[in-house]
């Protein structure tokens, strides 16, 4: 379609105007949809998000009049490419979001194309029911953009595509038709059936007959033998037919009780072999994939084997579920196999499974990978030749990958690792491409399995189905969208496969940078390339220990999601849509929000780090210029902590005094709705001192014992020293010696969240030279975040000094020097159930393994909450924060411990958890130490002198 570009200005007003959703033209927006999952880049002129099927309509209307493109847009995870656009971007994932009716009796539920997947099934499930097909975006997808899509998933050996569960589809048409889509002709464009009738013949032949074609149009779903099926028809269509505004979907019966058989093969080929041989035995799903994808640390989890296929079976209870599973492992011809029954174990194999489609894009070397041949589909009995066939191409083109997928569907899933920021690279990944559909075709497959055609692989499709299909697809397209508005390049007339690459707007050369990214060779537009968009950061609900990412859950708002924030700033790289660079307020704003809980470090599939990337990003934003007032006021807290000790006993009080905090608040732009913390009376630090200078050595401490230094961190020594008291007397009763380092020291945490690289790398550097001295000795660090700093930022700070890789590595926690130093200590019995939440530093860079079998055996039973308390350090505290700050708490933290029967014990080893349940629960927290320092029997705090430097 001609596109009239010449007054963007009128067409935002004009929407403005028509539509009751947000209309947004501004950068940062456009940014925001740049890019989906794929290797794709479309820059869009604004982005609606309609709130119902009347703004749809309006706004279609005001494109049609300037004519400019839509592309309607859910959870943004498609890997294809379909999801970006150069016109007006639809996002469905603000409004529209309604269930609006579920009827158990007929198993069906009218949806908008809003509703996220896992909501769906959340309401099915109060009635035995789910929607059957589930990829595994599904805490995150939309209704709409399964069905354009016609998205899978592990379960379709069971219960099929979307395409096989949606009944009818309500569709406006880019030319403003309403038209109702369900079995039958009725409703149907004008001139559809004419196109249909008189090309029967080629729609009865060309079409391959396998599970998993999502490739092009699916026009023999109107073929009068298969039922005339409109909505069948539109489904996987990718946005260029219309815009989906209610769906009727079918539900299917859930197993009440569901077993996880899990094979182990000797390579990939035999499990996929294997595959089609298990499908007589009625499995819910068949899935598979090989070590490469499995992180080390879970290999434990997986019987003998180099690669895998997991097998869900169903029952109408747990023993006939587990009995399925078990005939299913006798028949199998594995080399081990194992049965995983319990929840918690059957969930954390899936995630291994589901993370795959982010842990895959980096090779077992650290190397980028891509998608681009995602998710071709074989006949399954095919699929083990295939995959010779398909290693013997991957070597022919010098190219590396490793498959993993739906085995049972023939269905696979790859990310390779093509070069495609060189101009050899993009040739050879698009020779690669062209070879590779001719492999699939001669195997019987279908281009997409999944995923869709979009822009990697819809120029293939002459290879696939002919010219002669391929041009009446085109004309199928031209009866549903006459003017072309609706995502033009996409299935029909297709852009090619090699243009458009999200890489090609990256700087050439590695930007200056202050944190040595080890993991990214250096460059933080690796680092920054590290989000391929699969948008788990945009999970609605924490369930579970993750962390990742508090503050969109606070705001649904994109631009507060790891992967909003990762667009930004390639956006801000690129310099295109964000035009100021490092002085970006697009940027900022969005970075604003990031509670740098370093969640996304570790839950993130692909590893981003947005704490590293935002304290960078305010480093150069700031640099020469006068910062916010809170960054002098939290960034600098060690050193007004360090300069108020001695007047600590007047100054407490005085913090409770409210026109004088009122006023300090204010100066140093702290959320007037925070109680300032007191200092203690008297430092860790100084206690230390005191209690050396009282002691004559000796006492009790064996001869030889292991020394440990206790790292008195600025939150210890000065706000909360009772906890450092706590440790050290546990730390002795362990037959631990305790050290301290003689002279104040500080990990640079504060400096580095607030983005003052230069003055965190002098902190630390003269934290290197005072604990020269301790080299090699185990450093007990009491507060998380402090840990993680000198674990994690510390290293990557001063990459050049091997001093600091060595004090990182000699970081403990408390509990990890109690089990790696004392083994054979038994702590006291408390026995009591806890509640409270794990530090999400913790979670992130340190694990808490350690701590949860320290409280397993001082009988202090149950689990603490994840997510984040949302004080996180300075964050809470800066001015304009406390709302999301208060929400990030209400989302698992402050439920988990009103929840709590009484006489639980509130455990927080982090300063600021504990210091946000004071502050909006009125609950008193304690770290571990506290809590089994109190159990000890009675004896002196003090313990044995400690060991003098």
């Amino acid at each position: 379609m001609a596109e009239k570009r010449d007054d963007t200005a009128a067409l935002a007003r004009e929407l403005n105007q028509a539509v009751r959703g947000e209309v947004a033209f501004d950068a940062a927006a456009r940014a925001l949809m740049t890019m989906d999952a794929s290797n794709y880049r479309r820059v869009p002129l604004g982005v609606v998000a309609p709130r119902d099927a009347d703004d749809v309509a309006a706004a279609l209307a005001v494109c049609r009049a300037h004519g400019v493109p839509v592309v309607p847009r859910g959870g943004g995870t498609s890997i294809a490419g379909q999801a970006t656009g150069t016109g007006v971007v639809l996002d469905f994932t603000r409004h529209m979001r309604t269930i609006v009716d579920l009827d158990p009796a007929s198993r069906t539920a009218v949806v908008q194309p809003g509703v996220v997947l896992d909501d769906l099934r959340a309401a099915a499930g109060a009635h035995g029911l789910t929607f059957g097909p589930d990829p595994s975006t599904h805490s995150r997808c939309t209704l709409g953009g399964m069905i354009g899509n016609n998205s899978c998933g592990s379960h379709s050996v069971a219960w099929g595509t979307t395409a096989d569960n949606v009944r009818r589809l309500s569709v406006v048409s880019y030319g403003g038709d309403l038209l109702h889509l369900r079995e039958g002709w009725e409703g149907a464009p004008e001139g559809l059936r004419t196109l249909v009738d008189s090309n029967l013949a080629l729609l009865r032949t060309g079409f391959p007959e396998l599970p998993r074609r999502i490739s092009g149009y699916a026009m023999d779903a109107l073929l009068p033998e298969k039922g005339v099926d409109l909505a069948r028809a539109f489904c996987g269509s990718e946005g260029t037919l219309g815009v989906l505004t209610e769906a009727t979907v079918r539900l299917v019966e859930a197993p009440r009780a569901r077993a996880l058989a899990v094979l182990g093969y000797a390579g990939e080929s035999a499990a996929a072999e294997a595959a089609p041989t298990l499908l007589p035995y009625g499995p819910l799903t068949v899935e598979g994939m090989a070590e490469d994808l499995v992180p080390a640390q879970e290999r434990a989890l997986l019987p003998r084997g180099t690669a895998w296929l997991f097998v869900e079976m169903g029952g109408d209870s747990p023993a006939e579920a587990r009995s399925h599973a078990e005939q299913l492992v006798k028949a199998a011809q594995a080399l081990d196999g194992a049965v995983v029954t319990d929840a918690a174990g059957q969930r954390a194999l899936w995630r291994i499974r589901e993370d795959a489609s982010g842990t895959a894009t980096r090779m077992p070397d650290g190397s980028e990978a891509w998608p681009g041949w995602e998710d071709c589909a074989v006949p399954p009995a095919r699929l083990g030749p295939y995959l010779r066939d398909f290693r013997a191409l991957l070597a022919e083109h010098g190219l590396r990958g490793t498959p993993y997928g739906h085995f049972g569907d023939g269905c696979i899933h790859v990310r390779i690792d093509f070069d495609l920021l060189s101009e050899i690279g993009v040739r050879r990944f698009r020779n690669f491409s062209q070879e590779q559909a001719e492999l699939v075709v001669a195997h019987g497959g279908s281009l997409s399995g999944e995923h869709g055609d979009g822009q990697a692989r819809a120029e293939l499709l002459p290879k696939m189905y002919g010219d002669e299909l391929v041009a009446l697809f085109g004309r199928f397209k031209d009866v549903w969208d006459p003017a072309g508005g609706m995502n033009p390049g996409m299935l029909a007339r297709p852009a090619r496969l090699d243009e458009n690459l999200r890489f090609a707007v990256l700087p050439k050369k590695p930007v200056d940078v202050v944190f040595g990214y080890p993991h990214d060779d250096g460059d933080f537009s690796a680092a920054v390339r590290r989000c391929v968009g699969v948008a788990k950061c945009r999970t609605e609900s924490a369930a579970g220990p993750g962390v990742m990412c508090p503050s969109f859950r606070a705001t649904g708002d994109e631009q507060h999601s790891t992967r909003g924030r990762a667009r930004l700033l390639h956006e801000m790289l690129a310099g295109e849509v964000v035009t100021d660079g490092w002085r970006s307020e697009e940027v900022r704003g969005a970075l604003d929000l990031c509670l740098s809980c370093k969640g996304c470090r570790t839950d993130c599939p692909v590893g981003v780090d947005m704490a590293t990337y935002k304290a960078e990003f305010l480093h150069h934003h700031y640099k020469g210029r006068l910062r916010p007032a809170a960054h002098y006021a939290m960034g600098w807290l060690p050193l007004w902590l360090r300069a108020a000790a001695p007047f600590a006993r007047v100054l407490g009080p005085a913090a409770r005094v409210r026109p004088l905090a009122a006023v300090a608040k204010r100066l140093g732009g702290i959320a007037p709705e925070r109680d300032l913390p007191s200092p203690a009376p008297r430092t860790l630090r100084a206690w230390w001192r005191a209690r050396n200078r009282s002691r004559d050595g000796g006492g009790g401490v064996p001869a030889g014992s292991t020394t440990v230094v206790l790292w008195p961190d600025t939150f210890t020594n000065h706000l909360s020293p009772d906890v450092g008291r706590a440790a050290v007397r546990v730390l002795e009763a362990a037959g631990l010696r305790v050290a301290m380092p003689p002279q104040q020291l500080c990990c640079g945490l504060t400096y580095v969240s607030t983005g003052q690289l230069d003055r965190a790398r002098a902190v630390m550097r003269r934290t290197l030279d005072g604990m020269e001295r301790a080299a090699g000795l185990p450093l007990v660090v009491l507060e998380p975040s402090c840990a993680a700093a000198l674990k994690a930022d510390l290293p990557e700070l001063l990459p050049d000094d091997p001093r600091a890789a060595a004090l990182a590595r000699s970081v403990r926690t408390f509990a990890q020097v109690l089990e790696e130093y004392a083994p054979h200590w038994q702590p006291p019995r408390i026995d009591r159930p806890v509640a409270g939440q794990t530090h999400c530093h913790q979670h992130a860079i340190l694990g808490d393994g350690a701590e949860q079998r320290l409280r397993e055996r001082a009988g202090l039973t149950g689990g603490l909450s994840g997510g984040c308390c949302g004080l996180a350090g300075n964050f809470g505290f800066e001015r304009g924060h406390y709302d999301v700050s208060v929400a990030c708490a209400e989302e698992q933290l402050l439920p988990s411990v009103r929840e709590a029967a009484e006489g639980t014990e509130l455990l927080a080893d982090g300063f600021s958890c504990r210091t946000q349940l004071e502050q909006l629960a009125g609950r008193r927290a304690r770290h571990l130490a506290e809590v089994l320092a109190e159990a000890l029997e009675d004896g002196p705090m003090e313990g044995p002198e400690a060991e003098r430097w």
